[in-house]
């Protein structure tokens, strides 16, 4: 590694020294979306934050065991499931496969393992046992709950103190309950939900227990990271420490990372307010690769807020670094891929700052743009792709990357190619047979049509606007 690594870990309020628990390995959990709907816009911070995350440990020759769930069983599940008149399982299965394609328009790299919440029942009920036999649970009506007081350490991860919360009324209130506080491991069976059998009677899991017993599972009792976003840190996080320390007596995740929420337009995103951007809109609007980089412009603990006028700032800026790309290309041919840059993996180090690195970027474009050495000019080329492969970008060809919608405009037309190179060679025989007047209505039909011609060595390119 070319530095020390260091987390913010949000269990500590400060950041740390990563030191992982395997020589060489990294094992990192991060909670995955409930798949009752299409995913948003909060999902894709997410998911590219902590892409990136492992693209980079990687890129420090470590090995990274990456899990991230669905979670294809819970209440949300079940009423849309009954909204829709379909069974939760054909509602998982469906949004399952929408996610998919969501993450991987995105450059998001599938997780070494995707596993989902039903195809856990028995590691789910044997933590919950484990629990009651240690005096953390208990079962009362066909429902099992945690004890809350029976952990010293609730708390200690959202800051939150047991009495306020009690005082201030932030929980439901359930007649079952030892203590309002107490959360539920285990719902009894209700009629036409799905139902699993236990030893408490037929029922479903509830939601924290899930992740604690797939996390255990596949990662073990005792794991070096743990992610999600900070809206899941108080109950969801702080209710997994509590259940999976009590049952196993171990610390649970060692480092906690959390990403920053997303607002759109200065508000934050919901559905009441119509402001509510799912992937799938998102790309019909602005190319993937400018979502991924917009999100990486803001180092992830931070809040953004998206915009379209951000996104044009944001397209503006990649759009240099791929000009550097493109110049360089003609100019020097042949890149000579490497990775070569301490400033951009230190930026890294430092808790993941995407931020300083796509800086490096910029001042590697800025290089190569007045590059003259041959050599020189082909490893910028080759430095600027290898870096940007690390944070998931600049893997298009350039010349290509101008000739596709950034940004989608209201009432831009469709561009075909073929007409494009069709009257670009028109045009070219109207110089030649000196009609310039031809010439002329061609390059005007251009600029209607949002395309700029770049007549260089006696070769002529296009790009959109």
């Amino acid at each position: 590694m070319t530095t020390q690594i260091k987390f913010y870990n949000s269990l500590t309020n400060q950041k740390e020294d990563f030191t992982p628990l395997k020589e060489g390995e990294v094992s990192i959990y991060n909670c995955g979306v409930t798949v009752y709907d299409r995913c948003h816009l909060g999902h894709a911070r997410g998911a590219i934050n902590f892409d990136v995350l492992r693209r980079f440990l990687e890129s420090q020759g470590l090995a990274v065991k990456y899990v991230k769930n669905y979670t294809d069983i819970d209440d949300k599940m079940i009423n849309r499931a009954g909204e829709r008149e379909i069974t939760v399982a054909e509602l998982a299965t469906e949004m399952i496969a929408m996610h998919d394609r969501d993450m991987e328009s995105l450059g998001v790299n599938a997780p070494t393992l995707a596993p989902r919440a039903t195809e856990h029942i028995p590691e789910i009920v044997s933590l919950i046992e484990q629990l009651i036999e240690k005096g953390h649970a208990y079962e009362a009506g066909g429902d099992v709950f945690f004890k809350v007081d029976s952990f010293k350490d609730y708390g200690k991860l959202s800051g939150k103190n047991i009495e306020d919360l009690i005082a201030g009324q932030r929980v439901e209130v359930q007649d079952t309950k030892e203590n309002p506080l107490d959360f539920v491991l285990w719902k009894s069976a209700k009629p036409n939900e799905p139902k699993w059998e236990s030893p408490w009677g037929e029922g479903r899991p509830g939601w924290h227990i899930e992740c604690s017993a797939m996390s255990q599972k596949h990662l073990g009792a005792n794991f070096d990271i743990h992610a999600g976003g900070s809206d899941l840190i108080f109950p969801h996080h702080e209710n997994e420490i509590a259940q999976s320390c009590c049952a196993t007596g171990e610390s649970y995740a060692n480092y906690w990372l959390h990403n920053g929420m997303i607002k759109i337009e200065s508000q934050k995103m919901s559905k009441s307010l119509g402001n509510f951007a799912t992937i799938e809109d998102l790309v019909k609007v602005y190319n993937p690769e400018l979502i991924r980089f917009f999100i990486l412009s803001s180092q992830y603990r931070k809040s953004i807020d998206f915009s379209h006028d951000a996104l044009k700032v944001a397209s503006e800026g990649l759009d240099k670094i791929y000009q550097a790309l493109k110049r360089g290309a003609e100019t020097f041919g042949e890149a000579i891929k490497n990775t070569n840059s301490d400033e951009f993996f230190d930026a890294l180090a430092d808790d993941l700052n995407t931020a300083q690195a796509i800086s490096v970027l910029f001042d590697l474009a800025k290089a190569l743009n007045i590059e003259t050495g041959q050599k020189r000019g082909q490893k910028l080329i080759g430095r600027l792709v290898g870096l940007g492969e690390v944070l998931g970008l600049l893997q298009h060809n350039p010349e290509k990357w101008f000739n596709e919608s950034r940004i989608k405009e209201e009432g831009t037309a469709e561009i075909d190619p073929a007409l494009i190179e069709s009257l670009i060679a028109e045009r070219v025989t109207a110089r030649e047979t000196k009609n310039w007047a031809r010439a002329d209505e061609i390059r005007d039909q251009f600029s209607e049509m949002g395309v700029i011609l770049e007549d260089k060595d006696g070769k002529t390119t296009w790009k959109r606007k």
